[in-house]
């Protein structure tokens, strides 16, 4: 990530993750996702983000968790060549996924269990 105060609204605020911060090791976030298992978010002045998925979000119902997230201002990525409906849902080519970005440019998606 490039920008910390960023991340941590987009996490905590738009994705409604639990997300605590130490400045003294540079703005580290740790994201406290279900089952207690923290995930270490941190900044990097060149940040470049990967071109694939960096983090899936396992969910019971993709449909409702991509409502839920368009309400809140999140944005679901198309891919060209990829099957995905109008509401950038992947469905009956592996689990059902949907893709988005955080405001670092890094692809996320919720992945139905």
């Amino acid at each position: 990530m490039d920008d910390v105060d960023e991340a941590q609204r987009f996490y905590g605020d738009t994705l409604g993750l639990r997300v605590t911060r130490d400045d003294a090791m540079g703005g580290l976030l740790t994201l406290h996702i279900a089952g207690d298992r923290p995930i270490l978010v941190y900044p990097k002045r060149d940040h470049a983000p990967a071109t694939y998925t960096v983090l899936n979000f396992p969910v019971d119902d993709v449909d409702r968790a991509v409502d839920e997230l368009t309400a809140r201002g999140v944005r679901f990525a198309r891919y060209d060549g990829m099957p995905q409906d109008e509401n950038g849902i992947m469905r009956g080519h592996g689990p059902t996924i949907a893709w988005f970005t955080d405001p670092a440019g890094n692809v996320l998606s919720v992945l139905e269990q």
